[in-house]
């Protein structure tokens, strides 16, 4: 197992196991969006860079219309992938490991509070 998969699943775990998201780690989530907002915006209507993230949460990868995604993209969600609390934590710590050849050119979220934090603001959207 690579370090990037053992992180993923490490991950994972942690988000798995957390409770229900508070409001406090909501709004820390939205601070972490920060990092994510120049590239994506929180309605279901904007592309920017990259796709809009308004109701990611169940979505299948590669399907918003309007955004232009990668072959491998669009492979992953043809293929079955759906964006759930897991899938998404795991792509959200290294984005290439989990699709690779995605232009997702984002390094990865690597510290697991502002990971989880992250994942429970996106559950929420759109506000």
């Amino acid at each position: 197992m690579t370090s990037s998969t053992m992180k993923a699943v490490a991950a994972a775990a942690f988000v798995l196991a957390a409770p229900v998201a508070h409001a406090q780690d909501i709004e820390a989530g939205k601070v972490v969006f920060k990092k994510c907002v120049a590239c994506h915006a929180t309605d279901t209507t904007t592309n920017k860079v990259g796709p809009h993230l308004g109701d990611v949460i169940g979505r299948m990868a590669g399907t918003v219309e309007g955004f232009n995604y990668s072959r491998a993209m669009k492979e992953a969600g043809a293929a079955g992938l759906v964006w759930d609390e897991a899938h998404l934590t795991e792509y959200l710590v290294a984005p290439k490991a989990k699709v690779p050849g995605t232009k997702m050119a984002f390094a990865g979220i690597k510290k697991p509070d502002e990971l989880a934090n992250l994942v429970a603001y996106l559950k929420i959207l759109p506000e």
